[in-house]
Order: C-alpha cells, then structure tokens, then sequence
C-alpha cells in the first residue's frame, strides 16, 4: 500500500512539473482596426471598425463595403465573418468592411415626419439628411484618402434599409452595390415609396446592382413594401442596373439579415469549381 501512494505522488509530481514547464503564449486576434471619426456635420466623433482582408496590402486597391448598423455588438462580426467566407470559397474579392457604429440609429435613418405618433415614438427622428452628408461628404473621403478603393457597397437592415433606399432613390451614384433588407418603409405614411418612381426617372443608368429581400414571418405591411419597391425598380428599365429580389422563406425581421446577404452575395459571387 505504502508503494502505491509513493507511485502516485510521483506521477501527480511528475504531471505538475510537466505543466509547469510548459511556455504559454499569447497575442491579440486581430482582424482590422478600429478608428475614431470627428464629424463637422455631426458635430460629434463616429466609431469606425474596420474589417481588413488577411494579408492586405496597402499598396493594393479593394472595394468597400459600407454596413449600417455596424457595431461590435450589432453586425460588424459575423458580416466581415461572410465577407471572408465567399472570398474563400467563391468568386468575391478581397474586401474591406467599414462598419459604421450606432449612437442614435432613430435619429441618423429616418427623415423628417410630420406625423405626430412617430415624432412621440422617435423624439429624435428626422435627421438622415445629415447623415448622408457625413457619408458623402466625410467618410467616404475619409476611407479613399487612407485605402485604395474600387466598388462601393451599402448594406442596410430595417431603419438602415429605408436609409439605404433613401440614398439609392436620391443620390444613387454615392455607391455601386445596394443591399436593401427589410427596408422600413412604412416610414411617414411611405412616402418615399411613394415618391419612388419620379425619383428614379432622374437616376442616371450607370452600371449598378439592387438587392432587395425580405422575410416571409415579417408583416405583411413590410412584405407588400418590399415586394412593391422591387416592382417599381423593375418598372424604370434601367438597362445596366441588376435587379435581384428575395423572399427568406423561414426568416423573420430578427433573423433574415446574415442569410438574406449570403443569398444576395451568391447573385453577384456565384461558386465556381476550382480549375
């Protein structure tokens, strides 16, 4: 007995020694950068996080993906997770995504309202004119002083999708490539959809690619919207923009938007077998 207690105190001693000796090391996992903006039109400073490609090169040019809502809390981390994945297993390039973070979301994507119910619901509502400037006048600047850039891209969800619409209907050439996700427009009476097609009549048909989606377990208000806002873009026959539409058939407002944006990325990124 006195031996086998010796035998296991040696081999615990042993064991301990051993993981002892072991060197652990260790260094931040690190997929990009995270930048301070002062905004003249803000009048305050915006959260940037930047998503760069493994092995970027400063000396190469990337399009850039512009995403609403892009907090670390929000959709920063598993839309630059996409990103990666169809430049790895599709045909997309190397991208850098700049997610722009959040201070009052309410404020910055809606327009103005008279409507009283939505002025009480979104007491800081009506001020996306402002920031569309900001991103016109000041972030995009800002990202093609510091990167090389290609295509542009906006992806907007919700609030970000009515934004996204807004800046697609009225200043249409700020981006390339639009990813419009529930958009909520529902927004004063839908006015903008309203104004859709005479808007349109005046964009210029320079190359362009709309996505628009939205999820069947949303309500049906925002499903005839979407639906709708496609049929009108389809109605201008506009011979260089790519139309796509898709209903998420098991998708709801909470869930849809990671899905919906791989589906809207497989349109413009088809798989192609290795050679």
């Amino acid at each position: 007995m006195i031996k086998k207690i010796a035998l296991a105190c040696s081999m615990i001693f042993t064991v301990g020694c051993t993981l002892s000796a072991q060197t652990v090391t260790s260094k931040p996992l690190t997929i990009g950068e995270v930048r301070t903006i002062k905004s003249k039109t803000l009048n305050e400073d915006r959260t940037l996080n930047i998503y760069l490609p493994q092995g970027f090169d400063k000396t190469k040019s990337y399009p850039v993906i512009y995403l609403l809502d892009g907090s670390m809390n929000e959709d920063f981390i598993h839309v630059t997770g996409l990103i990666q994945f169809f430049n790895l297993m599709y045909s997309m390039p190397e991208t850098i995504v700049v997610g722009v973070a959040n201070i009052d979301r309410k404020r910055d994507y809606t327009f103005h309202t008279d409507l009283k119910d939505l002025q009480k619901d979104y007491p800081t509502t009506g001020h996306s004119d402002k920031f569309i400037e900001f991103l016109e006048k000041e972030l995009k600047p800002y990202m093609e002083s510091q990167f090389k850039t290609t295509d542009k891209y906006l992806f907007g969800q919700s609030l970000g999708g009515l934004l996204a619409t807004e800046i697609l209907l009225k200043k249409p050439e700020m981006f390339n490539n639009y990813f419009i996700i529930s958009p909520s427009l529902w927004w004063d009476n839908e006015s903008l959809l309203k104004q859709a097609p005479q808007l349109l009549s005046k964009s210029p048909d320079t190359k362009k690619f709309v996505y628009v989606s939205v999820g069947k377990g949303e309500h049906q208000i925002m499903i005839k919207e979407a639906e709708t806002f496609y049929n009108i873009l389809k109605k201008t026959g506009k011979k260089n923009w790519t139309l796509e539409y898709k209903m998420m058939e098991t998708d709801n407002h909470a869930t849809i938007l990671h899905r919906s944006l791989y589906e809207g990325l497989v349109k413009m990124f088809p798989y192609q077998e290795p050679k």
